[in-house]
């Protein structure tokens, strides 16, 4: 997820120079240009397909795989990206898709707040993931929350903490599962806690499969850049807007004012999914 600051025309402007581009120096960028296949897939799943990059992605148990960025926040893998069709593995607060964390009944899903060396996050992060798990596991979903903080990557969901500017990282489930990796960039640690729970509880959305609800303007970033509002491979989830909503927890970039809250519109979601 991406900032985008309102205060003054030059704080808007370092806020995108800064926080928008959520650079990562431990991240490696691939350079080859993305092809007119992927940026196809891409569209055909109704993302939006500026700035898709390619980078090798390192967590904290070892592991490397190359993702695809997309929206800034979304990562997917290249075999997730071809194996994905349309209907299938992307959600949004407005519109669902019927490959989601599958439950029956009940599940409970783990999360760890990860503490090991190189990667563990600041009290302010912990405190604003603690508050973003009550959020979820207020709305009385079929979904439980269990979450400890500790060394280890055995769980469900990690949220852990890279060096960057301002912002997070996520992906979609896959196999009917979330998705496990939760980047914290360490910018977001200059926010009050308010802020930094908007941030990790939108990035445990993506991992439900959430999509951003504005993914074809990103209004919430200043507007203008993306797709027409034709979101063709997404099926409406009744009783939520259809077109942008300015507080929810699911618009693509964020300002220093979120109260971290879900609104009206996320809990409906939320309920009608989970």
């Amino acid at each position: 997820m991406k900032t985008f600051g309102k205060l003054t025309l030059l704080f808007a402007l370092i806020m995108f120079m800064f926080a928008c581009q959520k650079e990562d120096a431990n991240i490696e960028k691939k350079e080859n240009k993305i092809s007119d296949e992927v940026i196809a897939k891409v569209a055909s799943l109704e993302l939006n397909t500026d700035d898709i990059e390619l980078r090798t992605e390192t967590f904290p148990d070892g592991t490397s795989k190359e993702m695809y960025i997309i929206e800034g926040d979304v990562a997917i893998s290249p075999a997730q990206l071809k194996s994905m069709q349309l209907y299938g593995g992307v959600t949004s607060e407005q519109y669902q898709t019927k490959n989601l964390v599958s439950v029956s009944g009940s599940r409970t899903i783990k999360v760890i707040g990860y503490t090991g060396s190189g990667y563990a996050l600041t009290s302010k992060m912990k405190t604003g993931l603690q508050w973003a798990v009550n959020n979820y596991n207020r709305v009385n979903l079929k979904l439980k929350f269990e979450l400890t903080f500790e060394a280890s990557t055995n769980a469900d969901i990690v949220v852990y903490q890279k060096s960057g500017a301002a912002g997070g990282m996520a992906g979609f489930p896959e196999n009917g599962n979330p998705y496990k990796w939760v980047q914290i960039f360490s910018g977001l640690d200059s926010y009050n806690n308010n802020v930094i729970e908007h941030v990790i509880g939108h990035e445990i959305g993506h991992c439900l499969g959430f999509r951003h609800t504005d993914w074809w303007t990103r209004e919430s970033c200043g507007g203008g850049g993306g797709e027409s509002a034709n979101p063709e491979g997404a099926i409406h989830i009744p009783g939520t807007p259809t077109d942008f909503d300015a507080t929810s927890y699911m618009k693509a970039c964020f300002n220093g004012y979120e109260d971290g809250e879900f609104n009206d519109n996320d809990i409906i979601a939320l309920k009608y999914l989970y």
